[in-house]
């Protein structure tokens, strides 16, 4: 199967960086990327010989010449920060290390540099103080799943779908959405998640499509199918979008690196422009909360492929396993409690609390998802 022409230099970057990773399987990647190992194979030994000349055309021009005067250097410091006019000095050196060039000058520098030819910006109104970041372990043990504010093109409304690796910042996906209902939210996910496997668990914020909110803490159609796949679906606190901090601040860089201050004729002119966008913040722009890495340098593809099909739900012989009715109301114990219409002629789980008599918590297949208290009769999440 040939390559697909959509953004065909950065999906072959994006395949070369995960093939040539420690472990990697490299004939389950030529699958998730829909090419034959023979392809695949043939552009990893295109690299070997060639290296970056292997994306583009033979007569790329070179990165750096022996010949460069420091003339020319801050010519190139220049266009970096026009090109990318959200950089930072630290940012510009660290891109002019990996790109090759020698006597790299200090930060301070190229800042001095920036000032005199007026490409330093004013500080943002809404600068703040650093507050102490968390981040997973290791690449796929969090996403972070959301939709940036919408704006306005020539041929319609884009409302663009985000998703973010935790532990690498990794972009996953900038996808142009005319459309937030919850097909066509999953049709993407399981694009996404078809390429780069399958994560410990997605955390996204309580509104539509992602939760239900309506009843917040009952699960969506988008949790059910996410759970039955064997993720861990979770959600931010209501007004607490600080939760998703990683996938806020990348919003703020994809608003000030590629929507403000521009107009787009289509959603097809808006999706290349976060793609080339998506390819630089990924492979090229240096990250200050990963040492000055890039995101790409840090992930790695899940080991857990996209199953083919659902799994059975299975309980455990201490559980109490009932099916869920219209509206997603179920009864025990001579009463009647709602969980979720998304639920339906699904089986649930109600396991004993054996330190707490009469309490139950309710699991749908691996993930508690509420518990009841039936001497009370009540139920939280």
């Amino acid at each position: 199967m040939p390559w697909q022409p959509r953004s065909l230099m950065s999906t072959k970057q994006e395949f070369v960086q995960l093939a040539m990773q420690d472990g990697a399987n490299r004939r389950e990647l030529c699958r998730r990327f829909g090419i034959s190992p023979k392809a695949g194979y043939a552009l990893l030994k295109r690299f070997a010989a060639e290296a970056e000349a292997a994306f583009t055309e033979r007569s790329r021009r070179p990165l750096h010449s022996p010949r460069q005067t420091p003339a020319a250097l801050r010519s190139v410091v220049l266009e970096l920060r026009r090109q990318h006019p959200a950089w930072g000095a630290r940012k510009i050196c660290r891109r002019l290390k990996d790109l090759g060039h020698e006597q790299v000058p200090a930060p301070s520098t190229v800042t001095d540099l920036l000032r005199r030819h007026g490409l330093i910006a004013l500080p943002p109104d809404d600068a703040h103080a650093d507050w102490q970041r968390f981040e997973h372990e290791l690449p796929n043990g969090l996403w972070q799943m959301d939709f940036k504010g919408y704006f306005e093109t020539a041929g319609g409304r884009c409302t663009p779908l985000t998703m973010l690796d935790d532990h690498s910042r990794f972009a996953l996906a900038t996808i142009a959405c005319s459309k937030t209902d919850i097909c066509t939210v999953q049709a993407l996910l399981q694009g996404i998640l078809e390429r780069y496997g399958l994560p410990a668990r997605i955390n996204s914020d309580n509104g539509a499509p992602w939760g239900s909110p309506s009843a917040p803490g009952h699960l969506s159609t988008l949790d059910v199918w996410l759970i039955r796949l064997g993720v861990r679906s979770s959600h931010s606190s209501a007004y607490h979008p600080q939760t998703n901090g990683k996938i806020e601040r990348f919003h703020r860089s994809l608003k000030a690196e590629v929507l403000r201050g521009r107009t787009f004729d289509s959603l097809a002119h808006a999706q290349e422009a976060m793609l080339r966008w998506r390819d630089i913040y990924n492979n090229q722009r240096p990250h200050e909360a990963l040492a000055m890495q890039t995101p790409a340098q840090r992930y790695r593809m899940s080991l857990r492929p996209m199953p083919t099909s659902l799994a059975p739900i299975e309980y455990s012989e201490r559980d109490h396993v009932i099916t869920v009715g219209w509206n997603g109301f179920v009864k025990f114990q001579g009463h009647k409690l709602r969980l979720s219409s998304a639920l339906h002629r699904l089986p649930v789980a109600l396991r004993p609390d054996d330190l707490h008599d009469g309490c139950y918590d309710l699991y749908f297949c691996h993930q508690r998802f509420m518990r009841l208290d039936m001497n009370a009769m009540t139920a939280s999440n």
